[in-house]
Formats: C-alpha cells, sequence, structure tokens
C-alpha cells in the first residue's frame, strides 16, 4: 500500500508540474479623464489584424466616471492594443494604445 500511495502521489506531482499555465483573467479600472462620452473600447492582442468585439457591450463612460474592465478571453498574453470611442468629439473621435494590461492596475484615458 506504501508503494501505491509513493506512485500515487509521484504521478500527481508530473501531472500538476506538466500541465500548462492557465490564462489568467486581466483586469484594471478604466478612467474617463476627457471631456467627452466614451462610447466604445475595442482591445486585441498585439499584432491581431482586426478588434475583437467592443467590451462596453451598450454602455458608456461619462467624463470623470470609472469601470473595471476584465479582459477574459482565455489567452496568455499580456501586450493588448486598445482603441477608444468617443462620442460628439473632433479632437477624440478614435484614441488608441498599447499596454501591458498583465501590469496595469489603472488607465486613465485622457485628452
Amino acid at each position: 500500500m506504501t508503494h501505491f500511495k509513493s506512485a500515487f502521489i509521484a504521478a500527481l506531482a508530473i501531472f500538476t508540474f506538466a500541465m500548462p499555465a492557465l490564462a489568467e483573467d486581466l483586469t484594471f479600472e478604466l478612467k474617463n479623464g476627457t471631456n467627452s462620452v466614451l462610447t466604445h473600447f475595442f482591445t486585441s492582442p498585439v499584432g491581431q489584424r482586426s478588434w475583437e468585439g467592443d467590451v462596453f457591450g451598450n454602455q458608456t463612460l461619462n467624463p470623470g466616471e470609472s469601470i473595471e474592465i476584465t479582459i477574459a478571453d482565455g489567452r496568455d498574453v499580456c501586450k493588448y492594443d486598445m482603441r477608444f470611442e468617443f462620442q460628439g468629439s473632433d479632437d477624440l473621435d478614435t484614441t488608441t494604445d498599447t499596454q501591458n494590461l498583465c501590469e496595469l492596475g489603472e488607465y486613465t484615458i485622457e485628452e
């Protein structure tokens, strides 16, 4: 029985360490530091040719407001391109940026 326990523990240890790392959700606080309503927020891993779906869905983010954003796409990458679209602002019609979301706790979009 002792031999069986030792073999089981060894197999469990090998299985645990051999598994690939699971992707974690990327969470950060997004603050609208502009004077315009943020209507759409898109992200995609750096190098993708197209934007993924609108993170906001039907929501908007008014000037001075914050929202917790979670990117739960199952990927194990950190660097994402971000695209922000605003309502009724010629200066801020569309703004883009690239950030390491694994290290980002808070992001403020500014004019």
